[in-house]
């Protein structure tokens, strides 16, 4: 073979080459996109790699497979059926959603209670209209929250008669969990899921970056309050700027303090969770809301393993955990808790 073939040979052989390194990483980067609503809120699902498009199909199934298991506004769900049957046996997402809030409960002295779905009930966030209720009103349906007075055995739950249950300060944190697993068994390394507030990253950016994400401001006159970089983390806000309404000048927000069946006013607006955990994040994002300041920093310093957070207060401060201080980013003055 002569050097003139011997040269036509190599340039084939590495066009070869190139073509299927390069296919190869455009397998790796393919993006697919997906927009749902469920869970009474937008969510949208965006995955990187070879299986990507099949990645975030299979994920919306589940999200709505789990939106069908859980609502309160679906009259089949498994929930509705143990409300109004005040018995009946858990099925796995819900014996384990059951036992994360029963920790989370207990953990933070009641400031997380699934039993709450009356109150909410009655102020209207959950469709029926809003109002407020009258001090009796609420005095009776708070002497009922409390989920220490549920009864589960065997796979059983039962339910006292004047008690409704509701996993929605919980429920979107273990989806996302579930989410990230069915990203993981199609081979996606990286991918983010925006669930309504609820953001779960999966792995890194596909160009090896960690992610970006924008924690929305009370405040509607600018985008965000700061950017935290994560990987592998779940980043949950809650905030009473999120559903509310008003009535002779008073505004009423949907995160209800169980002990008061109202509005938490503990001078905190925002709160955002940071951790590997996305159902602790989910219920920790609601239970340092209704703690307010001071005890939401007591609760952290004992349990800063599990997860870091972002607070603003009514007066405009605002607090980070020193686990984050090298991911956090923001134009505003911020104190780091330590």
């Amino acid at each position: 073979m002569n050097n003139k073939m011997m040269k036509y040979i190599s340039v084939i052989v590495l066009l070869a080459v190139c073509i299927f390194l390069g296919s190869t990483l455009d397998d790796q980067n393919k993006e697919a996109t997906q927009s749902l609503f469920a869970m009474d809120t937008y969510m949208e699902i965006t995955a990187y790699g070879r299986n990507s498009e099949r990645a975030v199909e299979a994920a919306a199934d589940e999200i709505k497979r789990l939106d069908a298991l859980l609502s309160t506004g679906s009259q089949t769900s498994e929930v509705t059926a143990l409300n109004k049957d005040k018995t009946g046996t858990l099925s796995d997402d819900t014996a384990y959603l059951f036992a994360r809030s029963q920790e989370i409960n207990r953990d933070t002295d009641g400031a997380f209670d699934i039993t709450i779905y009356p109150v909410m009930r009655a102020w209207g966030f959950t469709g029926e209209g809003f109002r407020v209720p009258s001090e009796e009103e609420l005095s009776t349906l708070t002497d009922a929250v409390d989920m220490t007075q549920l009864f589960y055995e065997n796979g059983v739950l039962t339910i006292p008669d004047n008690m409704e249950i509701d996993f929605g300060g919980i429920a979107k944190g273990y989806t996302s969990e579930h989410v990230a697993k069915i990203m993981e068994q199609y081979g996606i390394k990286s991918a983010k899921l925006n669930l309504g507030g609820n953001v779960q990253t999966i792995g890194a950016k596909p160009d090896k970056r960690a992610w970006k994400i924008a924690i929305k401001s009370p405040d509607e006159s600018e985008a965000y309050l700061g950017i935290v970089s994560v990987m592998d983390k779940a980043v949950v806000t809650s905030g009473g700027y999120e559903r509310y309404f008003e009535q002779d000048g008073v505004t009423y927000h949907h995160i209800i303090d169980p002990a008061t069946g109202k509005p938490a006013q503990n001078g905190l607006v925002s709160v955002t969770i940071i951790s590997g955990d996305g159902t602790y994040a989910d219920g920790m994002s609601t239970a340092l809301f209704v703690m307010g300041k001071e005890r939401a920093i007591s609760y952290w310093k004992s349990h800063r393993e599990q997860f870091d957070f972002v607070l603003l207060d009514e007066s405009g401060k605002m607090y980070v955990s020193e686990g984050i201080e090298k991911d956090f980013t923001s134009e505003h003055e911020y104190q780091i808790i330590r």
